[in-house]
């Protein structure tokens, strides 16, 4: 799918918890996966933001997104109305590969929960056998959509014993990169396959600028991939982990 360029409109914003809003929006685009995510234009701002896509109702067309409480441009959007138009780019990036024969764990930490609701919704309607397990610093920053929330702990605290009880498969997870990391590690520990979803700052958003470079190892050689164009979908063993 090809991104595009899209002005949008407000339906409707639901505040989540104390500094967490959702944004759904009506807008032209046709479809979108698990996984990808919109890159939004911001008044008097010249980067774009990106936001992971965390659930999509194809047929009414509307989109929606978590955004949590940051900077100018989070609290501009925050701030939007009822039919105030959004400009957007979409789908961007790769999405969630989905395996039917296959246990699925799914991992969020914090905001990163965001694209595996939505992953969560897309397994459900494949009939694909999946948990879901976030994890918070506090009760005020919880979202909920969870099979099993985590509070003030590590959400890895008890990941081994979760994976063997549910005789998981494959793993996703989205969240900060030390999670990651170490997720990714369990699972390579295991033989289990990760996918992650990355977190960066993203200048262009469609992989010009270089801003968002990772390094991977494929075929034992490390090579240089953008985030926004090459993911933010990887495996997590091929990541080179700083």
């Amino acid at each position: 799918m090809k991104s595009k360029n899209y002005i949008g409109k407000i339906k409707t914003i639901t505040k989540i918890n104390k500094d967490v809003y959702k944004l759904d929006i009506s807008s032209a685009l046709q479809d979108c996966k698990s996984g990808q995510f919109i890159s939004v234009l911001c008044p008097n701002k010249t980067l774009r933001r990106p936001f992971s896509i965390c659930d999509f109702d194809k047929e009414n067309k509307i989109l929606s997104i978590l955004i949590k409480l940051k900077g100018e441009g989070t609290k501009y959007l925050s701030n939007l109305k009822e039919n105030d138009e959004i400009n957007f780019l979409a789908p961007m990036g790769n999405g969630f590969e989905l395996f039917e024969d296959k246990k699925a764990l799914l991992v969020g930490a914090g905001i990163g929960i965001a694209p595996l609701l939505f992953l969560k919704k897309e397994m459900k309607k494949k009939n694909i056998t999946n948990y879901l397990v976030s994890g918070f610093k506090t009760e005020d920053e919880i979202i909920k959509g969870s099979d099993k929330t985590v509070v003030g702990g590590s959400v890895l605290d008890d990941i081994e014993n979760i994976i063997k009880d549910k005789n998981i498969d494959i793993i996703y997870s989205c969240g900060p990169n030390i999670v990651l990391k170490k997720l990714s590690q369990t699972a390579k520990k295991l033989n289990i396959p990760c996918y992650v979803a990355l977190e960066r700052v993203m200048a262009c958003s469609i992989g010009v600028c270089r801003g968002c470079i990772i390094k991977l190892i494929k075929n034992n050689e490390i090579n240089n991939f953008s985030v926004c164009k090459d993911g933010p979908i990887f495996k997590g063993e091929e990541i080179l982990w700083d």
